[in-house]
């Protein structure tokens, strides 16, 4: 089983996001060492279809549908910022202060390292494959600059590392997105076949006809059913039975993982809401969780790269630090997202079937 570490008609999204409760984000970038406004700096919450751009004074004002999120901040020439904010606990306005990067070092990194001159011929269908996905969805994915990737191979250490100098623009013809993604790095370590990757994502849905328009929502629900966004919401709210899944704890016995059922689970979790912050926090026992999604199967080509796994349906696993816990906020975000290891069926679609956190049915 391949693992994945996680730490992403304008009418339809306008919909969409009318239906929600929004809370407001105001902010200021300047230069960290000169203390100027800079203007025309990219403010997004990452994993939404939520962007701005900075004043000719550095100011900003967002506006973002209630819950948390991860909120990127990035100058060309700089190094990008990021600030977690919720509609629980934004009140001052941010100052935001943004380093120049040292490209003198960047360039001794880049020298020093191995890259591959044909890497994008020797690699590029892998990184898609392991990048984006193997799914319906991921298949009909388009990199559409490809040309900004750089391939590292390490014989030492038989790792793969890729880069970009620039946004990754991602064309998601099943779903409807053009995805700008700010990827930091992708690794693959070959020893023992797990992938890495780190990033930020803005999602932007695509203008269509109103046939498209169906086709999008109707692919886009069925990514959202049994995602890590549907299962977190889900749990949330308290109602993972009648949204179709089942938590297990998983114990390692003679060598083998085996999964024990949960007379309890809210319990079992030491699920806690924060009705002043409006976040549930959830500190199981057990770190590692085994997720079904029982309402529908899996895909056929998971199946058949997987034919140890479960047929009828969806499974996952949900690691966690040991005695380390997890806050989820009411639109799905989830942290601390770098503490999580997850495998199986959520690890294997990948950026294609993920969706924006200001997705709702």
């Amino acid at each position: 089983m391949k693992k994945l570490l996680i730490f992403i008609s304008f009418c339809f999204a306008f919909f969409n996001i009318q239906a929600q409760t929004l809370f407001v984000v105001k902010g200021t970038v300047v230069a960290d060492v000169t203390g100027l406004p800079m203007a025309a700096a990219s403010i997004f919450a990452q994993n939404t279809t939520i962007g701005t751009v900075t004043d000719t004074e550095g100011n900003f004002t967002i506006y973002l549908p209630n819950g948390g999120h991860d909120l990127i901040i990035s100058y060309t020439g700089y190094k990008t910022d990021h600030r977690r904010v919720s509609s629980s606990d934004i009140a001052d306005k941010l100052i935001i202060k943004l380093a120049e990067k040292e490209k003198e070092l960047e360039a001794v990194s880049i020298v020093s390292s191995n890259e591959v001159k044909d890497g994008l011929e020797k690699y590029g269908s892998f990184f898609k494959d392991e990048f984006i996905g193997k799914s319906q969805a991921g298949k009909n994915c388009v990199i559409q600059n490809p040309e900004v990737l750089h391939f590292f191979f390490s014989k030492r250490k038989n790792r793969l590392k890729i880069t970009a100098t620039e946004n990754l623009i991602i064309k998601n013809i099943e779903l409807g997105y053009n995805i700008k993604y700010a990827l930091d790095s992708f690794t693959h370590e070959y020893n023992n076949e797990v992938s890495t990757f780190t990033g930020y994502p803005l999602y932007e849905n695509m203008e269509g006809d109103s046939l498209q328009m169906i086709q999008w929502k109707t692919a886009r629900v069925n990514a959202y059913k049994g995602s890590t966004l549907h299962f977190m919401r889900s749990l949330y709210n308290k109602n993972l039975k009648e949204e179709k899944f089942d938590v297990q704890f998983i114990v390692n016995a003679y060598g083998k993982n085996e999964g024990v059922k949960l007379k309890d689970i809210y319990t079992a979790l030491e699920y806690s809401k924060d009705d002043s912050t409006q976040t549930v926090e959830i500190l199981p026992n057990n770190n590692v969780l085994g997720i079904l999604y029982l309402a529908t199967k899996p895909n056929k080509q998971y199946s058949l790269e997987n034919p140890a796994e479960p047929k009828d349906f969806k499974f996952s696993m949900f690691a966690m630090k040991p005695k380390e816990s997890i806050v989820i906020e009411q639109n799905g975000y989830y942290y601390d997202q770098n503490d999580v290891t997850i495998s199986g069926y959520w690890s294997w679609e990948k950026i294609a079937d993920q969706l924006p956190y200001d997705f709702y049915e």
